[in-house]
């Protein structure tokens, strides 16, 4: 009698274990792919548990809710390390992506990145660039400085043409150590003086002229020679 007894009580233990052992599986088992990352996972809610480094990012599909283990977290969420569980949170309404719950990096549709936040319009001082959905700080003009010296090629001596540039600074009005584009414009400009151990080019000039007029009068010498009289 106790052999029977003792084989009912073990079909009873493994018939209650069937459930459990079909919800929660250990990584490397049936449910594959979806438990890819996972310490602890179940066909119901998927992950629950991360290896260590990984993201827990949680995916609500109204009243249900299913746990992925992430090496980055998707756009829209920013991963925040914890003691137990590394896990993704989501990101201000505003935001498009976002460097922590009070930082955005990028902004939705209809809104403008300034210091952080998303914006629905530009504060003062500030324009809106299209582009890029960012607040960018007006410039105000300077005076144009002076022109620098005239140079070609690196240097501010020689016999051709060189050129001078001026620049024109611009500053965000209130904001220090702010940079804005610099303005810049060259112009054309002789060079004042030839380089150390470069002749002038009107002597040399004078030079190339002189030699064809030695010739000449030599030629003329050698026509007017009284020639040998003959033996």
């Amino acid at each position: 009698m106790r052999a029977p007894l003792c084989l009912l009580l073990l079909v009873a233990h493994a018939a209650d274990m069937l459930p459990l052992n079909r919800r929660k599986k250990q990584v490397g088992t049936v449910l594959g792919s979806n438990c890819t990352g996972c310490v602890i996972c179940s066909e119901e809610n998927g992950c629950s548990t991360c290896q260590q480094k990984l993201f827990l990012f949680i995916r609500r599909e109204g009243i249900r809710q299913y746990g992925k283990c992430v090496h980055d977290c998707p756009p829209g969420y920013f991963g925040v390390r914890g003691q137990e569980v590394n896990r993704c949170k989501k990101c201000g309404a505003t935001c498009e992506s976002c460097f922590s719950q009070d930082f955005c990096i990028q902004c939705k549709r209809r809104f403008y990145l300034y210091k952080g936040k998303c914006l629905p319009t530009c504060p003062a001082g500030t324009a809106a660039q299209q582009s890029t959905q960012e607040c960018q700080e007006k410039c105000e003009l300077g005076a144009w400085g002076s022109w620098s010296p005239c140079t070609h090629d690196g240097k501010t001596c020689g016999s051709a043409w060189g050129l001078e540039t001026r620049v024109r600074e611009a500053g965000r009005a209130g904001q220090e150590g702010a940079t804005c584009q610099v303005l810049s414009e060259s112009r054309k400009c002789p060079l004042q003086r030839p380089c150390p151990g470069e002749r002038n080019p009107s002597q040399r000039k004078g030079r190339r002229d002189r030699r064809p007029r030695k010739g000449r009068k030599l030629d003329r010498k050698l026509d007017v020679r009284p020639g040998r009289p003959e033996a």
